[in-house]
């Protein structure tokens, strides 16, 4: 999806301000949210989503910087960034966001050439179980709150379950890869019944003509593929842990502090 052009020169501007205020280098600056998701509605924030690197001087500080740049939602733009430390902690926790981050299909920066470093970084090290249990955990909240306003579901409400739900059932049919962010490419790897894709693209559709809070009939078919791949993250096979991932990880951030 292509993001209006006075909108992405706002969000750079923002950015750019961001990097001169904060003192800071962008590495990384992306949308997430269900713009990058692949199904947003008329009415959608624009999640930017970035990573930064500091000054060598801020890492060797006595009080720590804090790891987080947050702006508050202006005209519906919400920006919000995490330290390169911060996001590689993560990494090693296998905690998919800087996955999804890497892979979001719209950048309003060119990625600096480390974002690729970490990248095949992921790949030769992170585990497809935790990936899998993650997601589990995220579907499984957002069914919990399917039927809060009745029988009739918030359309978004089945995406936030469905994007988990395929995330698992790709890791499942093929762990040695990291899922793809966007809801498309899931579909796209997740050998779905021509009826259950006919479905979520008229989902898609539907969404993508209402506001946020656009309510759809019960899809059952649907709601027990969502279900049953939930259920079965435990299935995705586990890698063990390696303390060269650490290492690795580790000489990367040293490699771009000292460059910094």
């Amino acid at each position: 999806m292509s993001i209006n052009a006075a909108i992405r020169h706002e969000i750079e501007n923002r950015l750019a301000a961001i990097e001169a205020e904060d003192e800071v280098r962008l590495l990384l600056a992306i949308e997430s949210g269900s713009r990058a998701w692949g199904f947003p509605s008329p009415d959608s924030d624009y999640d930017v989503r970035f990573i930064y690197v500091r000054p060598r001087r801020d890492y060797l500080a006595l009080s720590p910087v804090r790891d987080v740049i947050e702006r508050p939602i202006v005209d519906e733009i919400d920006l919000n960034g995490w330290d390169i430390r911060k996001a590689l902690g993560l990494m090693l926790k296998n905690n998919s966001v800087l996955s999804e981050w890497i892979e979001s299909p719209i950048q309003y920066r060119d990625a600096d050439p480390v974002i690729a470093r970490i990248a095949e970084l992921e790949d030769r090290y992170f585990d497809p179980q935790s990936y899998a249990l993650h997601y589990a955990s995220l579907g499984k909240a957002a069914v919990a709150r399917w039927f809060e306003q009745g029988e009739d579901i918030a359309v978004k409400r089945y995406f936030y379950a469905l994007r988990p739900a395929l995330a698992i059932r790709v890791l499942r049919l093929d762990p040695s890869r990291r899922p793809p962010m966007q809801l498309q490419a899931l579909m796209a790897r997740a050998d779905l019944p021509s009826t259950l894709c006919g479905e979520i693209d008229r989902l898609v559709e539907l969404k993508a003509e209402t506001r946020e809070a656009g309510m759809v009939t019960r899809v059952n078919a649907l709601e027990a593929m969502i279900l049953d791949e939930l259920g079965r993250a435990a299935e995705v096979p586990a890698r063990s842990e390696s303390e060269a991932f650490a290492s690795e990880a580790n000489e990367l951030f040293l490699d771009l502090v000292d460059d910094k």
